[in-house]
């Protein structure tokens, strides 16, 4: 598991709405048996309105899709499914959508 990877959601019951999970844990923390994700919806089915810097959009396999940043949770690595993308070309943007988070700059 490396850090911006896309898995998809193993979670059955809520798989349709979040198809798939961003990892956004550094690579340092590896030892740790959670991993910290963030909820990737599809940019069409949103459960609100996206709040910009936050609600980060992307492209995965030419699809539009949200990372919600807003839902950063913990889980078992152990649950995470193979990596199926990377986002570390949005690194920037989803670091930044963290540190707004929990610092408000």
């Amino acid at each position: 598991m490396a850090q911006f990877d896309v898995h998809r959601n193993t979670n059955s019951a809520t798989r349709g709405r979040t198809p798939y999970v961003l990892d956004v844990q550094a690579e340092v923390m590896s030892v740790l048996p959670t991993r910290l994700v963030c909820p990737i919806r599809p940019r069409t089915d949103l459960p609100y309105d996206p709040v910009a810097r936050v609600h980060l959009p992307v492209i995965i396999d030419g699809g539009e899709f949200v990372v919600f940043v807003s839902e950063l949770t913990g889980v078992p690595a152990s649950i995470l499914a193979p990596p199926v993308f990377s986002l570390r070309d949005y690194r920037q943007e989803i670091v930044a959508a963290v540190d707004l988070l929990v610092t408000g700059f």
